[in-house]
Formats: structure tokens, C-alpha cells, sequence
């Protein structure tokens, strides 16, 4: 019986799409970037150039 990780990326994961990779964590936000790139205006982020 697999057991939930308690450390490291493993434990950590996207909210919306539940992969391992790339997490943005900050303002605990727990998506991925791929994700954020798709909904982060939508969430009230602006974009910078």
C-alpha cells in the first residue's frame, strides 16, 4: 500500500492538473506554471514586458 510522501516535490503538487513539476508555491498558490501561464489573469495576475 503506497503511503502519502511527507517531503520533498512528490509531496507538493498542481491544484489543477495534479503534476509534480514546475509548482509555483508562492503566495500559496500550489499550481503548476503551465497552469498559471493559462488562468493567471484570470486570478488577478498582470503581466509584465
Amino acid at each position: 500500500m503506497p503511503q502519502s510522501k511527507k517531503y520533498g516535490k512528490g509531496q507538493r503538487e498542481c491544484r489543477r492538473c495534479h503534476t509534480h513539476r514546475g509548482v509555483i508555491r508562492r503566495y500559496g498558490l500550489y499550481i503548476c506554471r503551465r497552469c498559471f501561464y493559462e488562468i493567471g489573469k484570470e486570478i488577478g495576475f498582470r503581466r509584465y514586458e
